[in-house]
């Protein structure tokens, strides 16, 4: 329901400006640039990000797909998943890269990063209850990230006092599995 209501009202705010800009000139070169700004406003309002963090529409149309499934231990569709069977389905349709399933061999794919050097896309570990990473998500700017929680498919702070006492380290997919992918799709993809 909840889903419904969002999706009514992006659609009543883009039939609102498509009548503004009747009225008045547009200042973007197309129609599908002024649509895009639309979706990335509503996009990161919802999600709490800043509209200069949205850079990547669709990450932050596939997280907001998913947004409410809930978690289930091994599960991989929109019946129950976990944090990383998402994240795994996300880099696979965002980015179009096919990233290990298990939390602890996707951190072997990437080059660790710090917190303050985290982009969009990268991703974010946890050592929850564990001394082993037990926990992954993506990062989506303005220390938010989505993941699959216990509570579901969910946007979260870093600043938030639990996610900031388990955080490990954030990563960024090294070079070496990126070779294989088409140019627009590697582009995508965090730089090193």
């Amino acid at each position: 329901m909840k889903k419904i209501v969002l999706a009514t009202a992006l659609f009543f705010s883009v039939l609102v400006a498509q009548a503004q800009t009747k009225s008045a000139p547009s200042q973007a070169d197309k129609p599908g640039d002024e649509q895009e700004s639309l979706a990335k406003d509503y996009l990161s309002q919802i999600m709490h990000v800043a509209v200069s963090a949205t850079s990547n529409l669709k990450l932050f149309n596939f997280v907001y797909e998913w947004i409410g499934t809930p978690y289930r231990f091994g599960g991989s569709t929109k019946k129950g998943i976990d944090c990383s069977a998402f994240t795994k389905q996300l880099y696979n349709q965002v980015f179009n890269l096919d990233i290990k399933r298990n939390s602890r061999d996707i951190f072997s794919m990437v080059n660790p990063i710090a917190k303050d050097e985290l982009k969009e896309g990268d991703l974010v570990f946890f050592k929850i209850h564990s001394r082993s990473i037990s926990h992954i998500g993506i990062y989506l700017g303005d220390n938010r990230f989505a993941h699959a929680s216990l509570k579901g498919v969910a946007i979260s702070s870093l600043d938030d006092a639990y996610y900031s006492r388990y955080f490990y380290k954030g990563g960024r997919v090294l070079q070496a599995f990126k070779k294989d992918l088409p140019t627009t799709a590697a582009a995508e993809v965090s730089e090193d």
